[in-house]
């Protein structure tokens, strides 16, 4: 049981590689839209390559979605709008002109006659008025028809007949002049002006909701196909016609494909090609980037971009597909690089897309895109720290785009005509939230404690407090620190390492120093050595735990462990070789090599071990006196043979060749250091 448990114990971190294999396939197939895939595969203006296609059953041919809104904005643009007629207002203006005739016409100026006919006169100009009735100025329709609601009941008329205010007083003049009354047409201006009340008003909820029932009855079909007939014949262009049928015969056989009976095994599918897609990864991981294979957190990062990715392009599909390009897809394989390499990003970027082509419009002309755009991402993104290399790759990559989408474009159409130039918006709104990486990549190094070049180029700023206090503590080391950094970057331009990594890693590599800088020769000042007081394997500990120290005061000043890794490895298992000599000859009883040993690691990738090359190589070149070209080149051989011998470099990831070039590197810097002049024969 216990030998179960062990087991279990030490493949724990291959158990959660599966794990996570297995939840990224749930998700991704999970996102994925309900529907199966038409087997044929076609576009615009290219020829039918498969054999002739009849109609598998009876289906209806959808209309476009232009087609559509054309109807649509037909139907809003005709609809003829609701007003409702005020019976109740009407009433209250005829009271009111009964009771405030008088005060306009007096009774004694008229003979009862005179009087009562101004007085029918004034009853009919408000009969007139009231026949079609009177609308708020700024709702007055002025140009079309109308439909007048009185007494529940709707009556189509010219919107012209309904008065408003400011054309009342021209009518009732006139009004007034045709019963002979010009003389008194002022008074009853005066008097009816008072009275009118606007009773005509806009129903707006009404028209809406005779849009909106028109709109519903809209038929999304025009035409049917029956069972058997000829769609499309082999080697035929695919043109505007047969294409609306060939999209609604694919419609129509996805929507079907996709039913209780069958659509487990269409969900086996999705399944078994996006596991056959992410084991890819997992492969390429295994065999060609070990060390980010063994790192589960690195792993875990790498498929948490896959699923966001995915995730974002298929919710966007679900909303609007025609939105697709938006989604920023060249952020992944820019990441990637940034805290890996081209050819991951590179890679992981290709099966995303492909896995994306099951999701997308027009899969072919997506991943052709898409495919392009990542290659132009990883060709032209470097150095991202410097913040004009962004916006230049941005740019080439929104370029990309646009000349992509014209050239679909004119194959599909053969011309350059109907180019939807909102699509360029797309491309540039795309560009634009792709200059998002920058925050994106601190919030990743926060989450998952990995660096970027951005990072390290501030941890390289020797003001930065832990170097300021190495310089203040132990001068001899932050110089040191300095030599070997310059020597160690050199060496890794040479070889395509990571530069800056290696820089970095060479600044703070010996800051566990800074417990007891008098014990580390370069900071000793005076002829007083403490090490002549000690037992030799009581100094060997101190030497050795300056590894131990270092790695605190990192973690305690939050250092990436990127940067750790040099700090635990600079020395590898190395012996303290003087210490351990010094303990033979007093002692060699009771000497124990392992006492006099480094723990480790030893280097596991090039950069940690540039830097052990580099540190043993500077540290042992004080010791020079009067040094020539042989000297150097026999002492740098010497050094860096006698770690390989050791075996420090077999976890790491370089060749005898890039060892060599290292040596060349270091034995050419060692040379300018000591100023040394070619010496000419006699």
């Amino acid at each position: 049981m216990s030998n179960r448990l062990d087991s279990l114990y030490r493949s724990q971190s291959e158990i959660y590689k599966y794990i996570l294999y297995l939840v990224s396939i749930a998700c991704i197939v999970f996102f994925f839209p309900r529907g199966g895939q038409f087997k044929y595969e076609f576009h615009k203006g290219k020829p039918w390559q498969y054999e002739n296609l009849y109609a598998p059953f009876d289906f209806s041919i959808n209309k476009t979605q232009a087609e559509i809104e054309a109807e649509q904005n037909a139907i809003q643009k005709d609809q003829v709008p609701y007003y409702r007629f005020d019976t109740s207002v009407a009433e209250r203006v005829f009271n009111s002109y009964d009771t405030l005739f008088p005060e306009v016409f007096k009774e004694d100026e008229f003979s009862t006659r005179g009087y009562n006919y101004m007085l029918r006169t004034g009853v009919q100009i408000l009969d007139s008025i009231y026949t079609t009735g009177v609308a708020i100025a700024e709702q007055h329709p002025s140009q079309g028809d109308i439909y007048l609601v009185r007494n529940n009941e709707a009556r189509r008329l010219p919107g012209a007949r309904v008065h408003y205010p400011d054309s009342l007083e021209a009518l009732i003049r006139i009004m007034a002049g045709r019963q002979g009354l010009d003389r008194y047409s002022e008074d009853f201006v005066k008097l009816l002006t008072r009275v009118v009340e606007p009773n005509v008003i806009s129903d707006g909820e009404l028209t809406e909701k005779e849009i909106q029932n028109k709109l519903a009855n809209i038929s999304t079909t025009r035409g049917n196909v029956d069972e058997g007939k000829l769609i499309i014949a082999k080697g035929e262009v695919v043109e505007s016609e047969n294409l609306k049928i060939l999209d609604s015969l694919k419609s129509e056989y996805e929507s079907e494909l996709w039913s209780a009976s069958n659509s487990y095994f269409i969900l086996a599918g999705y399944t078994i090609l996006v596991a056959l897609v992410l084991m890819m990864l997992l492969l390429f991981l295994k065999k060609y980037r070990p060390e980010v294979y063994r790192n589960n957190v690195n792993v875990t990062f790498i498929f948490f971009n896959i699923l966001v990715v995915v995730f974002l392009t298929t919710l966007v599909v679900k909303y609007d597909a025609g939105l697709v390009y938006v989604v920023p897809l060249c952020i992944l394989p820019l990441i990637l690089k940034t805290f890996f390499d081209a050819r991951l990003g590179l890679f992981v970027h290709v099966l995303t897309v492909l896995i994306l082509g099951f999701v997308v419009p027009n899969s072919f002309e997506y991943i052709f895109l898409q495919i392009v755009a990542g290659i132009v991402t990883i060709l032209t993104i470097s150095e991202l720290y410097k913040r004009a290399n962004l916006f230049i790759s941005v740019g080439q990559i929104t370029l990309i785009y646009i000349i992509g989408y014209f050239a679909f474009h004119i194959i599909h159409e053969g011309t350059l005509e109907n180019v939807v130039w909102l699509n360029f918006g797309f491309f540039l709104l795309n560009g634009m939230i792709t200059l998002f990486a920058q925050p994106l990549i601190y919030i990743y190094e926060k989450m998952f404690g990995m660096v970027s070049d951005v990072s390290l180029l501030e941890l390289s700023d020797t003001n930065s407090k832990l170097l300021k206090e190495l310089s203040n503590k132990a001068a001899g080391t932050f110089n040191h620190s300095l030599q070997v950094a310059n020597l160690a970057e050199a060496a890794a331009n040479e070889i395509g390492a990571n530069a800056m990594l290696v820089r970095v890693g060479a600044l703070y590599h010996d800051i566990g120093k800074m417990k007891d800088p008098t014990y580390f020769t370069e900071n000793q000042t005076t002829n007083s050595n403490p090490h002549d007081d000690l037992d030799p394997e009581k100094s060997a500990d101190i030497i050795i735990r300056h590894v131990i120290e270092g790695i605190e005061m990192a973690r305690k000043n939050k250092l990436p462990d990127r940067v750790i890794d040099f700090i635990r490895t600079h020395h590898g298992t190395t012996l303290v070789y003087y210490f351990y000599k010094k303990s033979m000859e007093e002692h060699p009883e009771d000497t124990k090599e392992e006492n006099f040993r480094y723990p480790g690691p030893t280097p596991f990738s090039r950069e940690t071990a540039i830097l052990m090359m580099s540190d043993a190589v500077e540290a042992a070149s004080k010791s020079l006196v009067n040094p020539t070209y042989p000297m150097i080149d026999a002492f740098v051989d010497k050094i860096i043979d006698g770690q390989m011998q050791a075996g420090q470099f077999l976890n790491a990831d370089i060749t005898f060749k890039d060892i060599e070039t290292v040596k060349k590197v270091l034995k050419k810097r060692l040379t300018n250091i000591y100023h040394l002049r070619v010496e000419y024969p006699e």
